[in-house]
């Protein structure tokens, strides 16, 4: 399972994915703190964005990372609590086949993955970890891809 597991673009069984443009509910946090995602807790600082998805999972973006990667939707202006969606970019997706923990976040915060859930290594280099349900909800097979056939 860890042979290429972390240089997704050569490992065979991943797949190149683009997020889909859903609209997502973005607080900016006035202090500092701790988010309870779906796959751990994440830390986030005064600034960070914290997002919040259709089925309320939540999770944190730092400040740099998100005006880089979401637009805001009107009325929404930037840098606005309301709602933002992310722009275009290309990940790598990997569906997990064993229980995964890997360290995220600047403070190196540890996200649990399970048999299923997709690792994904976004453009920046940073990794994250996606249930099945909302990755099949949020994502879509990047151009050159042609469907997901790796993805039973």
């Amino acid at each position: 399972m860890t042979e290429n597991l972390f240089d997704l673009d050569k490992n065979p069984r991943a797949l190149r994915v683009c997020k889909k443009p859903v609209a997502v509910a973005v607080e900016f946090a006035s202090a500092g703190g701790t988010c309870n995602t779906l796959e751990g807790e994440v830390h986030y600082e005064a600034g960070d964005a914290l997002l919040t998805g259709s089925r309320g999972e939540r999770w944190p973006v730092r400040r740099h990372l998100f005006r880089s990667s979401y637009q805001p939707i009107p009325p929404t202006r930037s840098g606005e609590n309301g709602r933002y969606r992310k722009l275009p970019a290309v990940a790598h997706a990997l569906r997990l086949t064993q229980f995964f923990d890997i360290p995220v976040g600047w403070q190196l915060e540890t996200l649990h993955g399970k048999p299923g859930d997709r690792l994904i290594r976004y453009s920046d280099g940073s990794f994250g970890i996606v249930q099945d349900e909302i990755f099949r909800e949020t994502y879509e097979p990047a151009e050159d891809e042609g469907g997901w056939p790796r993805f039973p």
